[in-house]
């Protein structure tokens, strides 16, 4: 039985990775997050996954970036992933407060699949968290049947 896909979660805010992850629980999506404090530790683990790949490991199935990290930001990380050829088909949202236009656009021209501004309050979270559970589910549906179709 494979793993099940997991989501990797770049955020150095304890206090939003902790709301995050109740969102997505009141959300209803049960597939397991990792998290990384910030954007050097997201290369790194990535980096493990893409090498450990002919062991099983697993590359995540979305990769969700704040843009505000200490080390290194949102927006290297993004360009570092485009630039990844066994990364370059996993699914990036960016989470972030800026609402930005330059910021959306930046994020969106790096190759970002989506851009999504922290909400103020809790309910706006988990609205947000369904968002991304659709997403994921849209990313699973598409593996699935790539993986149907192709030969044994």
């Amino acid at each position: 039985m494979p793993n099940q896909a997991f989501i990797l979660l770049a955020e150095d805010n304890e206090d939003d990775v902790l709301l995050m992850k109740r969102a997505l629980g009141r959300a209803g999506l049960v597939n397991p997050v990792h998290v990384v404090n910030d954007g050097a530790e997201a290369i790194e683990y990535l980096k493990g996954a893409v090498e450990a790949r002919s062991s099983g490991s697993e590359i995540p199935l979305l990769i969700c970036l704040d843009l505000n990290m200490p080390t290194m930001n949102g927006f290297d990380v993004l360009g570092w992933i485009r630039e990844q050829p066994n990364l370059r088909g996993v699914p990036v949202v960016i989470i972030s407060q800026s609402d930005n236009r330059p910021d959306i656009n930046r994020a969106t021209h790096l190759g970002a699949n989506s851009y999504l501004v922290k909400p103020a309050n809790f309910d706006g979270l988990v609205s947000m968290m369904a968002t991304v559970k659709q997403m994921l589910g849209a990313v699973e549906r598409h593996t699935e049947a790539l993986v149907a179709r192709s030969p044994a």
